[in-house]
């Protein structure tokens, strides 16, 4: 055997007793890192002071009864929201929240939940919006990491304080109605992607079962093209590859040659695909956060309604 063989193979058993996974850590690699890591990924890292993780589920207690050792957790509609007005959480306050978590102006935060990492994007995009560059999304989010048996624990977490600096919001990755009229009356140019479901979007039904907040008036936002938000996953939640997701969009003209403007019933769900939109691929997307609820109950402002649904009756 030479020696150069010698030394391969050596290599490698350092590999295998230093714990490193075999192949490369980096499982997903029609997906940039930069923005979306996979389980094995995040498995490595856990111990990484540069890197924190942060859970943002909705079902109450779900944190509570295991979370994926080392993360934070963010509540979604007291922590990433104003409690008082319909607004998202303020930059002293978000800036606060931040350096509680031990996230510092490089750190790298991973952000997982429930639903299939709904909220966890509306994370992504408020840490956007402050100015924090290096956020992804766990591939996957907590169904993923729970499938393949890894840790969770319910200890309590506690970082040192962080020094994330919250820089002034960024307004060209956040739509208010009257940005999105100027669109749909021709005054400004874009193309408006409504992500809710095909019922929702043709106005058969006001809002998915068992949600509360509601709009008096059924059906979406003249000129908008509808791609749910869930044809941009795979059927275990996982992201589809960038060259399928490109392909997904541009079926209905969105390519990235306009700005986009994403919208659903409250933003939760199109912050998921914003997320796509804006990090997998690249392109100019804004989020419309105050969505149906807000142009629904508008006064003034123009409607599609295939369905002919009015005031709750067909």
């Amino acid at each position: 055997m030479t020696i150069r063989r010698l030394l391969t193979l050596f290599a490698v058993v350092v590999l295998i007793a230093g714990g490193f996974a075999v192949p490369s850590l980096r499982a997903r690699a029609d997906l940039p890192e930069s923005a979306v890591v996979s389980t094995e990924w995040l498995a490595a890292r856990l111990n990484d002071p540069k890197v924190r993780v942060v859970e943002v589920s909705v079902v109450p207690g779900v944190y509570e009864r295991g979370h994926i050792p080392g993360a934070v957790n963010f509540v979604w509609h007291t922590d990433l929201v104003d409690p008082v007005i319909r607004d998202i959480a303020s930059p002293e306050a978000f800036q606060k929240l931040a350096r509680a978590a031990g996230i510092n102006n490089d750190t790298t935060v991973v952000l997982y939940g429930d639903n299939n990492n709904w909220f966890a994007a509306w994370g992504a995009w408020i840490f956007t919006i402050y100015g924090h560059e290096d956020v992804r999304l766990l591939d996957g989010g907590r169904a993923k990491w729970e499938r393949e048996n890894r840790p969770l624990s319910t200890q309590q977490v506690s970082h040192p304080e962080g020094n994330f600096t919250a820089k002034p919001a960024r307004r060209e990755i956040r739509a208010f109605l009257a940005d999105v009229l100027a669109v749909v009356k021709g005054e400004a140019e874009g193309v408006i992607v409504d992500i809710r479901s095909p019922a929702e979007y043709e106005g058969r039904i006001f809002a998915p079962e068992g949600f509360q907040e509601l709009a008096i008036r059924a059906g979406h936002i003249p000129g908008a093209v509808n791609v749910p938000w869930a044809k941009a996953v795979k059927e275990d939640g996982t992201f589809k590859s960038v060259e399928e997701l490109r392909q997904l969009y541009a079926s209905v003209g969105v390519d990235g040659s306009k700005k986009i403007y994403v919208y659903c019933r409250i933003g939760e769900r199109s912050s998921h695909t914003w997320f796509v939109l804006s990090k997998i691929l690249g392109y100019d997307v804004a989020q419309y956060d105050g969505s149906w609820t807000e142009w629904g109950n508008a006064v003034g402002v123009p409607i599609a309604n295939p369905a002919g649904t009015v005031w709750g009756r067909q």
